[in-house]
């Protein structure tokens, strides 16, 4: 790795740890800094950090030794300073804010386990972490150890994923599931490879950027045993990528396992072009492949860090066709309420005809593609291949002929409007003719 030109810090009060200490990801987890007075051994907080720091019941703080280290001390609007040491701005509540924005906790079929989509689900757990990001969505449980997940909790979660064929994905998450005891992660893992259905198993990580000591050969060798394994890193800024962070990520890809990156767009972090285009670039370096970058969500704590969507989507204009591919994310809004991710940035398309579409590029050259005037498709897929989850088909099932209406909650009631039930109401008149079809023209192939 000595090619890649990224550094590696230490902050002067800790330049006479010793190697093997500062090393141990056990010392660096023992040693976080917490309070006014271990932050003012490394740099001097404003007012409005002691503030912060001062004021019972706020979401948690945790700081390893290594990452405080990576701060500019000189610096008091540093990125990193930004995203993990609280201020004032945490206590100020705005409009449409939530404690669970993303209403997870109302899509858990047990507790711990969101299944929100048809396929996979999204497993917490454990509610702790290497250090505490003061824009986290799961602030509500995420650093409170009398939330986290009993052994029973964890059977039920199993006995959910066993009973629920259609889950073949399943995302381990929390808190952070590499702060688990190694003991236990290969537990969780090995308990998942039981399950025959479950094709994939990801890990959702900031240990690697919190904690890169933690990604021992040990922990790499429990985690080849497992493949297929996908792992998401999060980083969020530039400064974050240091000497240790790309080794971390060079023993992962050796053990065979995919990495990407999930980035939030924050005000005052990354909410630059061109600090983004640097980012997903020096990523690529390191063989992480930039996956998705969130707006911030609704949640408590976090007002302070939410952009316009408007500046996402320029971010976006800024990287697609100026930087290579692999380095571009998704922009993604998690929908509030519970909707799931929904993809969101610039129109590339500009108008299409029956024969003609309109695209424009990066630079704005303006183009037409031809399309085919003889084109007809071919319904390659086994029968076995094309099933859509009941309640769930969407736009997928409007376009396969499954259905012809998405309607509002309360639709068909409200239009009503407190009519009786007379002659000319045969429920036969809105039934479309070849529609919703679909499942019993499986069922007789079958």
């Amino acid at each position: 790795m000595a090619y890649l030109p990224f550094e590696s810090r230490r902050a002067p009060v800790y330049q006479d740890v010793p190697d093997e200490k500062w090393n141990n990801w056990r010392w660096q987890l023992s040693n976080r800094l917490n309070s006014v007075e271990d932050f003012e051994k490394v740099f001097k907080l404003t007012d409005s950090e002691k503030e912060a720091l001062s004021t019972p019941g706020l979401f948690r703080v945790e700081i390893t030794p290594y990452f405080v280290s990576l701060i500019d001390p000189e610096d008091p609007r540093d990125p990193i300073r930004k995203q993990v040491i609280p201020t004032s701005a945490e206590m100020v509540p705005f409009t449409a804010m939530m404690e669970d924005s993303l209403a997870e906790d109302r899509h858990s079929p047990v507790p711990g386990l969101v299944h929100r989509y048809p396929d996979r689900v999204l497993m917490l757990v454990t509610t702790q972490c290497a250090s505490y990001c003061r824009y986290c969505t799961r602030s509500r449980i995420v650093g409170d150890p009398s939330a986290t997940f009993s052994r029973a909790e964890f059977e039920l979660q199993l006995e959910y994923l066993k009973r629920t064929p259609q889950v073949r994905d399943v995302l381990l998450s929390g808190g952070d599931p590499l702060v688990l005891a190694p003991r236990i992660l290969e537990e969780i893992l090995s308990r998942l490879r039981e399950i025959p259905h479950i094709e994939i198993i990801r890990i959702g990580t900031r240990v690697p950027v919190f904690l890169p000591m933690r990604i021992t050969s040990e922990l790499t060798e429990v985690l080849e045993k497992y493949h297929p394994l996908w792992m998401n890193i999060h980083v969020n800024h530039p400064n974050e990528i240091s000497a240790e962070l790309a080794e971390a990520c060079d023993r992962l890809t050796k053990a065979g396992i995919p990495l990407g990156n999930q980035s939030v767009l924050l005000a005052g972090v990354n909410d630059n072009v061109h600090v983004m285009r640097k980012l997903v670039q020096d990523l690529v370096r390191i063989r992480v492949r930039p996956y998705y970058l969130y707006q911030c969500d609704l949640v408590e704590g976090a007002g302070h860090f939410r952009t316009p969507v408007g500046k996402g989507i320029e971010i976006m204009e800024g990287l697609r066709g100026h930087t290579s591919g692999y380095a571009v994310p998704l922009y993604m809004i998690d929908a509030p309420g519970g909707g799931g991710k929904i993809p969101v940035g610039p129109n590339y398309l500009l108008s299409m005809s029956d024969h003609k579409v309109i695209l424009r590029n990066f630079e704005g050259y303006i183009t037409t593609y031809e399309e085919p005037t003889d084109y007809r498709p071919e319904d390659a897929a086994p029968t076995k291949w094309r099933r859509l989850e009941p309640g769930q088909e969407g736009l997928t099932g409007m376009l396969e002929g499954r259905q012809m209406f998405i309607k509002p909650e309360g639709f068909d009631e409200i239009h009503e409007r407190g009519g009786i039930q007379h002659r000319l109401k045969d429920a036969s008149k809105w039934v479309p003719l070849g529609i919703g079809a679909g499942d019993e023209a499986d069922e007789a192939e079958d």
